[in-house]
């Protein structure tokens, strides 16, 4: 192979997929989408395909570390165990719903391989919408961002899954297989500990090296490309290895400064594999078969969102919350590649099958985008149309022991915002009416004997049924300012009089909540600068005054 040509096209890759991906920002899509869409344009001129395919492995390792550097135990702890149950039940029943449907069209091990790749979504797309819209703090934004983390999570042992599958042979032979695997990731994972709890930190806890960018920044690159190695060469995925280290790191007081180091670096190699995955597209399959495709990319995206929703409506979520959680990832993700590529090399998906796949799965991840930034209206679009009653009703959701009572204050969010709020009006033995849709922070008003209405404000009709005419004070402390302007649309149509207060998460939000009709704005990053310059001076002036004057002048007191 030469060399020079494989970085000549590796720099045609990459800026080609520069240039796709600022006419997929353009038009309101994901970066990615872009890059797929290159690579998909490229393919069939690229004379290393399986050279630029290999070196693109990387970029799915660098990505499973990263990943694995922001899931520490702690955070995981978290997390809750609530979070964790609604993703693993998710993947269950997208797995069994899914290896079912394609059992009935082909053998049991192709129909769990099917099952597998489309019972992930995208983290990549939908994290990135929820983070631009501000929407990662709503309540379908969480419950969204907990569902991926834990697919991301179950990758590993869902390309263990596939892998297996591909192998064959009896029971036996499979149960040594899982046994042997199992054995290598403990070892590979005991040496791993050794190096990045033991020897690392001794070597970098001196002031010297650790103040030294260069030794940190070739530690990250070492760890992150050396783990898929060491992962490699013993017969595991590289994915694998790169995960566990960057589990291990995470727990590390380097996990921040290595996670900044690789970025650049991941950037490119996870660049190399979507382009690389969009090689894999088949043009020529999806004119032959557009029927077939847009029906499979139909079933997947209402049996995933119906599946989301009915688990979501178990844990009380509420009707909306569900299924605008459902419709955010009804897409299929950017590893599902991963498995359908490593069901194709293992023989457990055939040329068609597979083709089939990686069409809908590339189809959805155009949709992916649109049906993150419009799910909630999209929910709500479809919930009236079936006549879906509001979740909220005044009997059964109000606590008996103040149903009888019409109080004048509403605080719509019970959040951290809204808990401070809460304190101090009940300080002065005011007790406000809470609007809150997440079961938890609900239960904690209710702890402090507080009449909550378990329901979404942005929803018209729910706002008429709160009672909230003539209310004398509304406190909006939800974050999200697209959010909080409906909310605050819906009550000056229902309550025109009353005084509203609103809590503003960005200073370019404030003026819109002002002309939504609010009467006062918290703007959180003005009071934040505030309270921050308070503390500086505070500091200055407790200061000796002799040592801020060399300070300030470079010198030593």
């Amino acid at each position: 192979m030469d060399i020079w040509n494989l970085i000549m096209e590796i720099v045609l890759l990459v800026g080609v997929a520069f240039l796709f991906g600022v006419v997929a920002q353009r038009l309101k899509q994901s970066a990615i989408v872009g890059y797929l869409l290159a690579g998909a344009v490229l393919g069939p001129i690229m004379f290393n395909k399986d050279a630029v395919q290999e070196v693109a492995e990387l970029g799915v390792a660098l990505l499973l570390f990263s990943i694995g550097l922001e899931f520490s135990f702690g955070r995981l702890k978290r997390m809750g165990g609530r979070a964790f149950l609604i993703g693993i039940l998710q993947i269950l029943i997208t797995l069994a719903a899914f290896t079912l449907v394609f059992t009935l069209l082909g053998p049991l091990r192709q129909g769990l391989a099917m099952g597998a790749i489309i019972a992930l979504s995208s983290t990549a797309i939908v994290l990135r919408v929820l983070v631009d819209r501000t929407e990662i703090d709503s309540i379908h934004g969480r419950n969204a961002l907990a569902v991926l983390l834990t697919q991301d999570i179950a990758v590993v042992p869902l390309v263990l899954l596939v892998t297996i599958l591909g192998t064959g042979g009896s029971v036996q032979q499979v149960g040594l297989h899982i046994v042997k695997t199992l054995a290598a990731a403990g070892g590979l994972a005991a040496v791993f500990f050794l190096l990045f709890y033991i020897v690392i930190p001794k070597l970098l806890m001196t002031r010297d090296l650790f103040s030294n960018r260069e030794l940190v920044v070739l530690l990250a690159i070492a760890a992150a490309i050396g783990s898929a190695w060491a992962a490699h060469s013993i017969g595991l995925s590289p994915a694998l290895g790169a995960f566990i280290a960057g589990m291990l790191l995470a727990e590390s007081p380097f996990a921040t400064q290595i996670r900044s180091d690789i970025g650049s670096l991941r950037t490119l190699f996870v660049t190399l594999f979507f382009t690389s995955i969009g090689m894999l597209a088949n043009p020529a399959w999806l004119m032959g078969n557009v029927i077939q495709a847009l029906f499979w990319l139909a079933i997947v995206f209402a049996v995933k969102a119906l599946i989301i929703f009915g688990v979501c409506m178990v844990f009380r979520m509420g009707s909306l919350t569900s299924l605008a959680t459902g419709i955010t990832l009804a897409q299929i993700g950017e590893f599902s590649f991963v498995l359908a590529t490593v069901a194709f090399r293992g023989g457990v998906l055939g040329q068609g099958r597979f083709d089939m796949i990686v069409t809908v799965t590339i189809l959805s991840m155009f949709l992916a985008p649109y049906m993150a930034a419009y799910a909630l209206p999209f929910a709500g679009k479809i919930l009236s149309i079936m006549k879906h009653q509001p979740t909220f009703k005044a009997p059964g959701n109000v606590d008996e022991k103040v149903a009888d009572t019409t109080p004048n204050i509403f605080v719509i969010g019970f959040g951290p915002a809204g808990q401070r709020v809460a304190d101090v009006l009940l300080e002065a033995f005011i007790f406000p009416t809470v609007v809150e849709l997440n079961p938890r922070t609900a239960a904690l008003a209710r702890k402090k004997g507080l009449p909550v209405h378990m329901a979404d404000a942005t929803n018209s009709d729910v706002v008429s049924h709160l009672d909230i005419k003539g209310a004398c004070l509304v406190v909006v402390t939800v974050p999200d300012p697209r959010s909080a302007r409906e909310i605050i649309h819906n009550l000056r149509i229902f309550s025109p009089g009353s005084r509203i207060v609103a809590r503003s998460r960005y200073h370019v939000a404030s003026q819109s909540l002002i002309d939504a009709g609010a009467d006062a704005v918290v703007d959180e990053e003005n009071t934040t600068g505030d309270k921050l310059a308070e503390e500086a001076m505070g500091a200055i002036r407790a200061t000796n005054r002799d040592a801020l004057g060399c300070a300030l002048a470079g010198e030593k007191p």
